[in-house]
């Protein structure tokens, strides 16, 4: 069982919020309708494995004291970071080595003004 089920990533602007995380994980996240004064696009997956997604509606507003969520950063957390800063983010704390056997996380500023974990073995 994992800990987390679904997740979702509140964004003021979902243009700007979308090419971000697409850029930065080097994905496309699938645009999906979920009523009518809301927008939704969704991290890849495929069968039951955990996602989530962007969403961009009045009940759920960007806030860097919000919930805090760490993304896998892939085989290693450096090149995610390195696309950060040129797509409108910025790294709050560095890849940081938490211990060899949990491997390393990241802290970053969104394009939103949300603050977002990575963690990556590497």
């Amino acid at each position: 069982m994992h800990a987390i089920h679904w997740f979702e990533i509140p964004v003021a602007d979902f243009e700007r919020a979308r090419r971000f995380y697409e850029t930065i994980f080097a994905i496309e996240l699938k645009p999906e309708a979920c009523g009518p004064d809301s927008r939704m696009a969704i991290w890849p997956h495929a069968g039951e494995a955990v996602s989530g997604c962007l969403i961009e509606m009045a009940q759920a507003r960007p806030h860097k004291d919000g919930v805090r969520i760490y993304l896998n950063g892939g085989d290693d957390l450096g090149q995610v970071l390195a696309r950060v800063e040129a797509a409108g983010g910025m790294i709050v704390t560095p890849k940081t080595l938490i211990r060899p056997e949990i491997g390393y996380f990241a802290l970053l500023f969104d394009t939103e003004g949300n603050v977002i974990g990575l963690h990556s073995m590497h």
